[in-house]
């Protein structure tokens, strides 16, 4: 897949080291000497454009052309916003990924503005410290369908009201799925006929309006 990340930050540059351990095709559009400099030691030097992200002639550069994903995480949404334009409107990017900055720009980033997805990194954050706060021992290890489902892990503790009923009796929640268990460090496959024990450690997808419905059922018996 060939992408182009603009913006060479910690966020970028990032990026771009996992996605060239995976064997994509990157290259990071960056201005500012002090950020290329660091750029150069950290990625292969054909991966490294210099230039500004929102000129058209420095993304033909990068190769748009034949880009799959285009991502914008520069510091400025403004910039960020015309970089999606120009991949979706002028050279017709399948994908384009922004990060918002500021939470209160949010509303902006939409497909009429040439953005797939927005990625606002302090809601996402926020958001997980509320559920961390309010969701008792239920920890959230990843947000899926930008943040509409999360994958969750609990450990069951003594007395719990999932333990001792086989999985296709428990009153899950339709939007729930049980994708494994983790009994004595060995992963467990999870069929209709399984009963949970003591110190089973749950896996589960599950959206959010369910989550406190699942946390009540893995809790213990009052």
């Amino acid at each position: 897949m060939n992408v182009i990340i603009v913006g060479g930050g910690k966020t970028g540059s990032h990026l771009a080291s996992q996605l060239i351990k995976e064997g994509h095709q990157v290259k990071v559009i960056e201005a500012r000497s002090d950020v290329l400099e660091r750029l150069r030691e950290e990625l292969p030097l054909e991966a490294v454009i210099e230039g500004d992200g929102t000129s058209p002639a420095v993304l033909e550069v990068a190769g748009v052309d034949q880009a799959n994903v285009l991502v914008a995480v520069t510091g400025e949404d403004e910039n960020n916003l015309v970089v999606t334009s120009l991949a979706r409107f002028e050279f017709n990017v399948p994908r384009t990924i922004a990060r918002v900055n500021n939470p209160k720009n949010a509303w902006l980033f939409t497909s009429d503005m040439g953005v797939d997805v927005g990625v606002n990194q302090t809601d996402i954050l926020a958001k997980l410290i509320l559920e961390e706060m309010s969701m008792g021992d239920m920890m959230t290890l990843l947000k899926l369908r930008r943040g509409e489902y999360s994958l969750v892990e609990e450990k069951l503790p003594a007395r719990s009201k999932a333990i001792g009923i086989p999985i296709k009796d428990l009153p899950l929640p339709e939007s729930c799925t049980i994708v494994a268990a983790i009994r004595k460090g060995k992963v467990l496959t999870t069929r209709g006929n399984m009963i949970f024990e003591k110190d089973d450690e749950i896996l589960a997808v599950v959206d959010n309006k369910s989550k406190q419905t699942l946390m009540k059922l893995f809790a213990p018996e009052d």
